[in-house]
């Protein structure tokens, strides 16, 4: 397939229109948004601008809606998408917690994640949008290269978190109270619905807090959701949307190893400094436009601006060493970030060939503003560090040998032109092609010294992809797709990270998908292979480093949902990877060691997961659900590991009254002491939440 072959398709979609255009529906009557079921047939907002259902689509895709996100008790994005096939948590508090692996590829470079449909330029891999899941609607992935729709550092995969949107109707209301375990609470409100004929509003507020299962863990966390939608005419609409998060997380760099053994009466111990700060605070204001030209032509554009603080103040590493334990790392940290961008996109019903065709184009810019201050180059006053009582830490201000003053500042500008086209070339076999290019151009100014920097990269992917339908509910498919990766955050990268290019990828996948038993069941199976180039590896000899390494993973992954007789419904999934180092080194005690064959750190071989829910009456609802891990490497050397974990949950809710439900979750269902990552190279483990209860009260009005 010629790679200059979805251009082409794009040029010839402007003639010969014929047929009528269906606009994606963007208002919906109340209460389908809470109702919404997700299927097959359902338009995936990851895998295609073309509003293609999962059926249609050349890739794996999947979804999740905010209410079973909610039953299940999962209180972030990150949680929820850790129970989709093949996805696993690898977040840390350097990285907001949100850095997750999929397909053998980890952390904010090589798994974008996007808000509504749009993407934060993450510095240093801090994006944390979405705050929480009370204002969720959906949540859509796409496993594999995805550079194509999104740009640079989606290689494993990309997530879209769509927030709950303004709906026609009468206005509904829901309120929720929340307690449990770690004085844990919630005040939560979600209303919505139309203000006049041509006017329609959502907001979502919620406001957590807690204790923290750790010594001095305590967290805050206040969200607010807000859009307005106006149907200026019957073929042109406008929403405003703004979101405000400010977050306080519960501040834990892990539990340290003991010679290299876990000692779970240490689970609950902080070792972090007395003043310790990890804050974030962002606000994203969006104008979004959707005007249907005419029966064949749509245009939408976004129009947006974001704005993120972020500040840490930490001890970060925990060493255990001559028998003693000492606090070491101290790292104050301040991100100042504006992102202003516009996306503007065409969609087009169109015949090519005299086939049934439709094609969307569109280009976008974005201009992000950065300014950095730290205590850098992070000197501690102590080079053997500060020593701990590591049963009784008790503990001490911050103090650092480096003064903490303003870095850098960088402005990015990035340019992308994007095409997609989906051609009918029979009734049951449908080709589709995408295309873009990204231009980024950094300027970096030291605020130390004054010496300034600049770098300017290009990205160019495709993709092309075949779907067979054998029947209504069966579909076939293979793709070839390409992706691109910074070697580092974009808007962060130093002047000497900025010698280096992007990354490059490309992935082949073959799938099945299929609907069965009059719909009540569907399933899924994808394999693939995936390699990527350009890595950073060490010169012989020399503390330089050149861009010539390659990493590569191959994998299956399977999925089911069930919908039973007697209420009762099943979905699970699985996933298996093999990834690896194929061309990599590290200079070890100034000598160049081979990592060769290796496995990357951080990626499981296996996940799988499992929930079965059951409506016991009417008014009763249960469900539980089972999380498996495979075992991770903490180091590129492979000689420190992370064990597997198993982990169980379980919910049930009562309708108490007609407007009334009472929810009861259980979280780590048998107490398992387990690490949902690690830190420090592997001697700190990032524990999960021992077991917890959480009750809620919801009420309708």
């Amino acid at each position: 397939m010629n790679k200059y072959l979805a251009s082409g398709l794009c040029l010839l979609a402007l003639h010969n229109s014929a047929q009528a255009l269906t606009l994606p529906a963007s208002a919906v009557s109340a209460p389908a948004v809470d109702d919404e079921r997700v299927d097959l047939n359902t338009p995936t907002t990851a895998g295609s601008r073309l509003n293609l259902t999962a059926l249609q689509t050349p890739g794996s895709v999947e979804s999740q809606t905010g209410k079973q996100i909610r039953e299940r008790g999962d209180a972030t994005v990150q949680d929820a998408i850790s129970r989709a096939t093949g996805i696993s948590r690898t977040g840390s508090p350097g990285d907001g917690g949100t850095s997750l692996s999929a397909r053998g590829f980890t952390g904010q470079s090589s798994v974008l994640q996007l808000y509504d449909g749009a993407r934060m330029f993450d510095g240093a891999g801090t994006s944390t949008f979405p705050v929480d899941t009370w204002s969720v609607e959906r949540v859509d992935v796409l496993r594999g290269p995805a550079s194509v729709m999104y740009g640079q550092g989606a290689t494993g995969a990309v997530i879209n978190t769509i927030p709950k949107k303004p709906f026609e109707g009468d206005i509904e209301n829901h309120v929720r109270l929340g307690y449990g375990s770690y004085d844990r609470q919630q005040q939560a409100l979600d209303s919505g619905g139309s203000l006049t004929d041509t006017l329609s509003y959502r907001l979502n507020i919620n406001r957590l807090r807690s204790n923290g299962f750790i010594d001095r863990g305590d967290s805050s966390s206040d969200f607010v959701s807000g859009a307005l939608r106006w149907q200026a005419a019957d073929n042109l609409s406008f929403t405003l949307a703004t979101d405000y998060g400010d977050q306080s997380p519960q501040n834990d760099y892990g539990t340290p190893l003991i010679n290299g053994q876990l000692h779970k009466g240490l689970r609950d111990k902080n070792y972090n400094v007395s003043n310790d700060i990890q804050h974030y605070n962002d606000q994203w204001t969006r104008l979004t436009s959707e005007w249907q030209i005419n029966d064949n032509v749509t245009a939408t554009n976004e129009l947006s601006y974001l704005k993120n603080q972020r500040r840490w103040q930490n001890a970060e590493s925990y060493n255990y060493v001559n028998g003693g334990l000492v606090r070491q790392s101290y790292l104050g940290i301040k991100h100042n970030q504006e992102q202003v961008g516009d996306r503007q996109t065409f969609t087009f019903k169109h015949t090519l060939f005299g086939l049934d065709s439709q094609t969307v184009t569109g280009v976008e810019y974005n201009r992000i503003r950065f300014r950095l201050a730290s205590n850098s180059p992070f000197n501690d006053v102590s080079d053997d560090g500060q020593p701990v009582d590591i049963l009784h830490p008790v503990p001490q201000p911050f103090e650092s040998a480096s003064p903490f003053i303003p870095q850098s500042v960088s402005t990015t500008k990035q340019l992308a032109a994007f095409a997609e086209n989906r051609l009918q070339l029979t009734d049951k076999l449908s080709l589709v092609t995408g295309v873009r290019r990204d231009y980024v151009h950094i300027d970096r100014e030291s605020l130390i010294d004054g010496s300034d920097s600049d770098k300017t990269f290009t990205g160019n992917n495709w993709k092309a992809g075949l779907v067979y339908a054998i029947t209504p509910d069966t579909s076939v498919y293979g793709q070839y797709a390409t992706s691109t990766d910074g070697v580092g955050s974009l808007i962060t990268l130093s002047p000497s990270q900025q010698q280096f290019g992007l990354s490059t990828a490309k992935q082949t996948e073959i799938g099945l998908k299929q609907a069965f038993w009059d719909s009540r069941g569907e399933w899924t199976l994808a394999a693939y292979h995936i390699v990527k180039k350009k890595l950073l590896v060490s010169i012989p000899g020399t503390d330089l480093k050149e861009q010539v390494g390659q990493q590569s993973s191959n994998g299956l992954e399977a999925s089911l949902d069930l919908q039973l007789p007697n209420a009762w419904q099943l979905q699970a999934n699985a996933a298996i990877v093999r990834a690896q180092y194929d061309d990599f080194s590290e200079v070890v005690n100034g000598q160049a060691v081979s990592r060769d064959g290796n496995r990357p750190t951080d990626v499981p071989r296996r996940t799988a997961n499992l929930w079965l829910s059951k409506a016991v009456t009417d008014d009763i609802r249960a469900g539980a659900g089972v999380r498996y891990v495979d075992a991770r490497f903490a180091n590129t050397a492979n000689t420190s590991e992370v064990p597997s974990y198993t982990v169980v949950d379980a919910t049930v809710s009562w309708k108490a009254m007609r407007n009334t439900t009472l929810g009861l979750q259980l979280n780590n269902l048998f107490d398992r002491t387990y690490a949902v990552s690690q830190y420090n190279d592997g001697q700190q483990w990032i524990l999960g939440e021992p077991r917890s209860f959480f009750v809620t009260a919801d009420y309708t009005f």
